[in-house]
């Protein structure tokens, strides 16, 4: 793809980028140079900026390791090894690592990110598509992905979490800003929330819940032990937790919200160590205790 003035300033850059172009490459330029070209001279945020207004390309780039202070690429890059920026990594398309990736920015994707060690990102982190790793993905910023996000060890997001699938974890999940999964939540260990926590499908914890909001899913909530939020506990089906479930103080628990009350007894029970307190829908189930 050819770039020329003409086409850029259609686009509507800032002033100063455009009198870069116009120094630099006057009489035009294929488009991958030009993206390295301004990585080059420090302006990764307007080769971030050319790659939103001109989309992917369909090179891909095969190399054994990165080691940069910023890389966009306007394809899909495959790498034998691990990725190492110091700032910015953005591509047009999807992301493979033989190892992990570490940025020092953000970190960005137009389709799936998939890599066999770790993600860790002291910015945001949003992928076009799904994103997998093997070990644990550690992101400072928001975190957006328009498939499943899936770590064999922990998932930790500081901020926003936006998903389109799943969020699966081996271990913990750690959230620190709101979170929304159109699917569900599961964690193999307990799963901790700073701000309210949203599933379009269920949430399944192999330990403790915390919320520091409301907590709510479109079908069932299940914890290995607590499950608490500062704010209420909403779930269309049942509530099942190993210890006691508890919602903030004024706030309710509610069971079953997505099935008929004459169907509570079966699809909106609530079992815990205790009966919770406020809990203003679904069937409590009273445990029988074994004596010896």
């Amino acid at each position: 793809m050819d770039l020329n003035k003409n086409f850029i300033k259609m686009k509507r850059p800032c002033a100063e980028g455009f009198r870069w172009f116009l120094k630099h490459h006057a009489s035009g330029a294929d488009y991958q140079p030009l993206l390295d070209a301004l990585v080059a001279d420090g302006r990764a945020d307007d080769a971030c900026w050319l790659l939103s207004q001109f989309g992917p390309s369909d090179a891909v780039l095969e190399v054994e390791a990165i080691d940069a202070d910023a890389l966009v690429f306007a394809g899909a890059l495959e790498v034998r090894g691990n990725i190492e920026v110091g700032t910015i990594l953005k591509t047009g398309r999807g992301i493979r690592a033989g190892g992990g990736i570490r940025a020092g920015g953000s970190i960005a994707a137009g389709e799936d990110i998939r890599v066999a060690g770790g993600i860790q990102s002291v910015g945001s982190l949003d992928a076009g598509g799904s994103v997998d790793a093997r070990w644990g993905i550690h992101v400072l910023g928001d975190l957006r992905a328009g498939g499943n996000l899936r770590a064999g060890w922990d998932i930790a997001c500081g901020g926003k979490l936006v998903l389109e699938g799943e969020c699966c974890a081996g271990h913990e999940i750690v959230l620190g800003g709101a979170a929304h999964a159109r699917k569900g939540l599961r964690a193999g260990g307990g799963i901790t929330g700073q701000d309210s926590i949203h599933a379009g499908q269920g949430i399944e914890s192999g330990a403790s819940v915390a919320c520091g909001g409301h907590l709510e899913a479109a079908w069932g909530i299940k914890a290995g032990a607590a499950i608490t939020a500062q704010a209420a506990i909403r779930a269309g089906e049942s509530i099942q937790a190993g210890e006691e479930i508890r919602a903030g103080e004024s706030y309710g628990v509610y069971a079953g919200l997505a099935v008929r009350q004459e169907c509570w007894e079966a699809s909106g029970q609530v079992r815990a160590s205790s009966r919770p307190e406020r809990l203003f829908s679904g069937y409590w189930v009273v445990e029988e205790r074994r004596h010896g």
